[in-house]
């Protein structure tokens, strides 16, 4: 295990993973190991993240859930020498010098939050590129407000679970991505929330940046996918819930 880990939860990703591996294999820094969480999939996930052509391990998660099979693949990492963690999502393109800047900027911090733009390949229309980020922005500020405690010791900011950087001993110290269903929660904020409370070398970078899929926005359309991230107050039925 080298010293920077590069976390990766998948479930029946089998499709779209491949892109995510080529844009971590074509990284300016090859120094992290790559660990890909199966979080129980059924369409040959496992053996499509096994061929990654770097240092790879694949990590299986019977139980359901992003934050879950997050939590598992950083807790493998630290348990076998990482101390720098970074994580993507199966259908993100994180762009060339995004380990390189995630181990800088945790070289004085110790929790990154990223940028967040759509995947260019997906044909975003201007709306998408614009409208739909801003808006999300904007939640964000208003989230200070519904995320504000007395005893943080840093502000709230801007979150994506498939876009960010932290330290193995922060993520011990605030108890790291909650073991929870997809459906019950955002595991990115209430992590943010937890080492808010632990440490005040919390950061929001533009330059830590992640390419992430419109599948979720053009499947259920703008207003559910904000309701969706605004503490679940639209949730899809059946499998359509785990679209990521």
């Amino acid at each position: 295990m080298r010293d920077l880990a590069v976390v990766v939860p998948a479930y029946n990703e089998a499709r779209l993973l491949p892109g995510a591996l080529a844009a971590l294999a074509a990284q300016t820094d090859r120094e992290f190991t790559l660990v890909v969480v199966d979080n129980a999939s059924t369409d040959g996930t496992a053996e499509v993240a096994a061929g990654f052509p770097g240092d790879v391990v694949v990590v299986a998660e019977p139980a359901p859930g992003a934050g879950t099979a997050a939590d598992t693949g950083f807790r493998y990492a630290i348990r076998h020498g990482a101390t720098k963690l970074l994580r993507t999502d199966a259908d993100c393109l994180p762009a060339p010098g995004w380990v390189a800047t995630g181990r800088s900027l945790l070289d004085r911090a110790e929790l990154v939050c990223g940028r967040s733009v759509p995947r260019r390949d997906e044909e975003p229309t201007w709306a998408q590129r614009r409208i739909y980020p801003a808006v999300v922005r904007l939640a964000a500020r208003i989230g200070r407000w519904q995320h504000r405690s007395a005893s943080a010791r840093a502000p709230f900011v801007l979150v994506h679970g498939h876009n960010l950087a932290i330290t193995a001993d922060l993520y011990e110290r605030c108890g790291g991505t909650p073991r929870e269903a997809l459906e019950d929660g955002s595991e990115d904020v209430t992590l943010l929330n937890r080492a808010r409370q632990h440490s005040d070398r919390i950061v929001r970078s533009e330059e830590l940046v992640v390419e992430t899929s419109l599948r979720r926005l053009r499947g259920w359309g703008p207003r559910r996918t904000l309701l969706w991230h605004w503490d679940r107050r639209y949730r899809p039925a059946g499998d359509a819930v785990h679209v990521r």
